[in-house]
């Protein structure tokens, strides 16, 4: 009997688990976010009729105006170079008079749209050339991938609600729309203005109906692409973290040097109080340093053992005194001076240490 053996790291490469923050962080540096194009359209258009809406008149007599003056005056103008100049200036300054509350309100509407969707966000790194973006594979998969299908089906629902607003709102209007023709032409222009600006307002009210709904697939999809695999998660820990094999290696290394340093003062030091097997504080007292003795090393059981054969290498006193040891152990680090709870012991000791030195001398 075929016995089946799977492979468990291709499981651990599928991506099953939620994007964590900093995977969200980095694509969105890279301006991979979750945002619905038609939402920009629709706010766009929205905002453009009702600019129609309140200021077509204004934008009318402005037009009016300029047309007037180049049939009526320009016209009959001398061909010189002020006269060209003068033409040129006048009608640039006309026209970008008509055209800046359209520039503005497009300013504002792309603006507004792209903050309500992913807020305020600046990168470039869309802009760079890549040579995938052009490559042919990559792009037969894209029109063959779901992603166009469902574009497609977005296209043609678009199509066919807007087409049908339009639609009705023609249809009920065609019986004024058939007398126009006996209507004076400024009547016909009002008209089909107000025929404009109404199909304009209701088609970009239907498309940002359907851009929510856009944008609420184009978010789920975000999400479905940035998952990550358990691989993933664990290469991610790694780089924020650090890798824990180079972690403990690197405290071990730590640890080392910490005690190479230790031993290097215990030399240095006036008395080693012992256990006299578990625990060795080795004191000093240097006036010019603390005030009061204060410990260059301590330790339990091997460490314990190191500082004593350090110790009668270097000929420095030993003495037991295993409460003492223990209270020091426990209340006083390296590096710092004893408290005033074991000034008097530790002074016994130094001063029958320093006894027993001066008797040798």
């Amino acid at each position: 009997m075929k016995q089946l053996s799977l492979d468990l790291q291709f499981f651990s490469q599928e991506k099953t688990e939620k994007a964590t923050p900093k995977k969200r962080q980095d694509t969105r540096k890279k301006g991979q976010v979750a945002k619905s194009q038609d939402v920009n359209t629709a706010i766009l258009l929205f905002g453009m009729f009702m600019l129609f809406l309140f200021l077509g008149g204004f934008l009318k007599d402005r037009f009016t105006a300029l047309y007037t003056t180049s049939f009526k005056e320009y016209i009959h103008w001398e061909v010189t170079e002020e006269n060209v100049a003068s033409v040129l200036f006048q009608s640039t300054l006309d026209g970008a008079i008509i055209l800046l509350p359209v520039m503005v309100v497009a300013i504002i509407a792309g603006l507004a749209s792209n903050f309500l969707q992913i807020g305020f966000l600046f990168s470039t790194e869309p802009l760079q050339f890549k040579l995938s973006k052009i490559d042919p594979i990559q792009g037969a998969k894209k029109i063959f991938s779901v992603r166009a299908i469902v574009e497609l089906l977005k296209s043609l629902l678009k199509i066919s609600f807007i087409g049908t607003v339009t639609f009705v709102i023609i249809w009920l209007n065609k019986d004024d729309m058939m007398i126009m023709s006996l209507k004076g032409i400024d009547q016909a222009i009002s008209f089909f203005g107000q025929m404009t600006v109404i199909m304009g307002i209701t088609a970009s009210l239907v498309l940002l109906f359907l851009s929510v709904l856009d944008f609420l697939y184009q978010r789920h999809d975000h999400e479905k692409n940035i998952k990550m695999s358990k691989q993933d998660l664990k290469d991610e820990h790694k780089n924020t973290e650090g890798d824990p094999l180079i972690k403990s290696k690197f405290k071990e290394r730590q640890r080392q040097m910490a005690m190479s340093r230790m031993m290097s003062d215990v030399p240095d030091a006036d008395v080693i109080i012992t256990n006299p097997t578990h625990y060795s504080i080795a004191i000093k007292y240097d006036e010019k340093k603390f005030d009061a003795p204060y410990v260059v090393a301590k330790g339990v059981d091997f460490i314990a053992f190191r500082i004593r054969e350090v110790a009668k290498h270097h000929d420095v006193a030993i003495v037991e005194n295993r409460p003492l040891a223990r209270s020091l152990y426990d209340k006083v680090d390296i590096g710092e001076a004893i408290n005033e709870d074991f000034y008097q012991a530790v002074a016994e000791v130094l001063a029958y240490v320093y006894r027993i030195q001066s008797g040798k001398q």
